[in-house]
């Protein structure tokens, strides 16, 4: 007999989330999770007084109106709250040519610094972004909850036909279709292209519209809001919450091999040999890492290789988590800065830096008269491999250099008030996250229709789910915290919870 209702791999926010949902819903859940503490690259480490996050630190989800308030609904489902510090702006853009541009919470003001650049692009810029909001209102319009459960979908048009609708025009759609639409200015078009990689990891040609609609307009509606005590705390809630409604979380626990019985899922075994059996198999980890480790290539069903021909691993990250002395920020540095040179190297290793500074936010991440400076430029696991001890040391120095160098640009004097440093490269992030090549997430070999090519959270396996960044709608803590929900909401209806 099945020890469990159902079995999580993984504690990212994704899989946290699938699991307080169903706890919630009164299920026997377990969570294994590989690692010592929960959250994957939502996850935190503390070293001499400072604590880092592992990832970035420009958090969606925490409003408090609507229905795309993802984190904040999630830990008040587990009876959860975390204190938030609102961010002004979102992003500090430092472009090619001295372009400055600052991403104010403000709609309004954003438009005008935008527009201040392209005077002669004015309704253009405004139609697009306006356009942005309409996708963002149809959300924010309806419980975002599974599209592979009829009933929701029924009920859902029956009471929003219009938001339906109109969010189904935009699914086959990319951003770059429709800027192109009212925008002509090439820069203005590159431009753009950053406000999509800088977190889609490709341009705006290759962006879902429905994903960018939810993070260009929440940052004006939500806002980004930075939890106190740092990002980890999102994920220590979840297992409180987990926890209270029944819930189990076992750490140091690493998944080898998804069970399977007459072509179905019934559970899952450890490294050390340990077997749990469970109605339904959740899996946090990457589509490569389940398709390709946890199952023998003979169980791997034909639509997930099809799946695997459209999309790609995108690159791993190089980062810098620094201690520095308070002095090194010049007076009204931002907490979220993007850095780029060169409009044809957006896309290579360290041609886009992205820096985050929490302690400008929450102060008591480090000691007195410090903060944290958490820089992270794409890198490819290719680059960092057969290197010896020796070498990969070397290594990381080098292009930790280079990178320091660059940011003291808009930070002068930040390798003399360096307090301390810790480099992580693609193998630290695919030993640590385990997930493969350290990837960011999957994005597109080619262009594709929006979001029709993702995968939902249901599998050609009987009683294997997906869930996180490898299934609808992407990646981002929001985004993967929807997938939490349609995943949960999917399960409980099959187990006629």
């Amino acid at each position: 007999m099945p020890q469990f209702d159902a079995i999580i791999i993984g504690s990212g926010i994704g899989g946290l989330v699938t699991a307080t949902q169903l706890a919630r819903k009164g299920a026997k859940v377990l969570v294994l999770e590989r690692y010592l503490i929960p959250g994957g690259s939502a996850g935190y480490f503390e070293r001499e007084g400072y604590r880092f996050d592992v990832g970035a630190s420009m958090i969606f989800g925490f409003g408090e109106r609507g229905t795309t308030n993802l984190l904040t609904r999630a830990l008040a489902a587990v009876g959860e709250k975390l204190e938030t510090i609102p961010d002004n702006v979102q992003i500090h853009y430092h472009l090619p040519n001295g372009w400055e541009l600052k991403v104010e919470r403000d709609y309004q003001q954003f438009l005008e610094n935008l527009t201040a650049h392209f005077p002669h692009e004015k309704q253009g810029i405004r139609s697009f972004y306006d356009e942005c909001w309409r996708v963002f209102n149809y959300l924010n319009s309806m419980d975002l909850l599974s599209l592979e459960e009829p009933r929701y979908l029924l009920r859902t048009f029956l009471q929003h036909p219009l938001s339906c609708l109109g969010l189904a025009r935009y699914l086959p759609l990319n951003v770059g279709d429709i800027a192109r639409k009212y925008i002509k200015d090439p820069n203005l078009l590159k431009f753009i292209d950053i406000e999509c990689y800088c977190w889609s990891v490709v341009p705006a040609a290759m962006t879902p519209m429905i994903n960018a609609g939810m993070v260009f307009s929440d940052r004006h509606y939500g806002g980004v809001n930075y939890p106190k005590g740092g990002v980890g705390q999102i994920a220590q809630r979840l297992v409180q919450g987990l926890q209270r409604f029944g819930g189990k979380i076992i750490y140091q626990s690493r998944v080898t091999q998804i069970l399977l019985e007459k072509g179905c899922a019934v559970g899952v075994k450890l490294a050390n040999g340990d077997i749990y059996h469970a109605k339904k198999v959740v899996s946090n980890a990457t589509r490569w890492d389940t398709f390709g480790k946890l199952l023998s290539a003979p169980q791997i069903p034909i639509n997930e290789s099809k799946w695997q021909q459209k999309y790609q691993k995108s690159p791993s990250f190089l980062s810098l988590h620094m201690g520095v002395k308070a002095e090194v920020l010049p007076m009204g540095t931002e907490c979220h800065h993007i850095l780029l040179a060169d409009w044809q190297k957006m896309m290579d290793a360290e041609g886009t830096i992205f820096v985050s500074i929490p302690t400008l936010l929450d102060p008591d991440l480090a000691p007195t008269g410090h903060h944290i400076i958490h820089a992270f430029t794409p890198h490819w696991l290719a680059d960092w491999q057969g290197l010896s001890p020796i070498d990969y040391q070397h290594q990381k120095e080098r292009v930790a250099a280079g990178i320091i160098a660059r940011l003291e640009k808009i930070f002068p004097g930040l390798d003399a008030g360096l307090d301390y440093l810790e480099i992580g490269t693609p193998r630290t992030h695919r030993r640590y996250l385990g997930r493969e090549d350290g990837t960011y997430g999957p994005i597109p070999r080619r262009k594709l229709h929006g979001l029709l090519g993702m995968p939902f959270n249901r599998t050609a396996i009987p009683g294997l789910y997906c869930v996180g960044d490898s299934t609808f709608p992407g990646q981002g803590l929001n985004a993967v915290a929807f997938s939490g929900f349609a995943c949960a909401h999917r399960i409980a209806v099959d187990l006629r919870l």
